[in-house]
């Protein structure tokens, strides 16, 4: 099992929810007003007057194999609208109840 952690600009949330459906991947946690920047170059998203834009970030646990599916997809959104920003972050899951 992976963790894959997404964060993006407000405006994608739904593409993001799409693929999610597209991928069935069902379960997930949303956090729908998230702050940060990006590490390279990404704008502030403060929520801000100077800094307006917010970011919204989604956790997923998935399958292995449903993680690169996940990622792949990620990075073709991302290509599409790079000035949005967009990270995915995969961490390897030990045990789940």
């Amino acid at each position: 099992m992976k963790a894959v952690l997404i964060t993006y600009g407000q405006s994608l949330g739904r593409p993001v929810e799409d693929l999610l459906d597209k991928l069935n991947i069902r379960g997930f946690t949303r956090w729908s007003e998230t702050f940060g920047r990006g590490s390279e170059n990404g704008e502030p998203h403060y929520g801000t007057h100077a800094w307006p834009s917010k970011n919204g970030t989604v956790l997923a646990v998935v399958h292995d194999q449903e993680s690169d599916a996940l990622l792949s997809a990620l990075r073709h959104l991302n290509d599409q609208a790079e000035q949005q920003g967009l990270s995915a972050f995969v961490w390897n899951i030990e045990n789940r109840l």
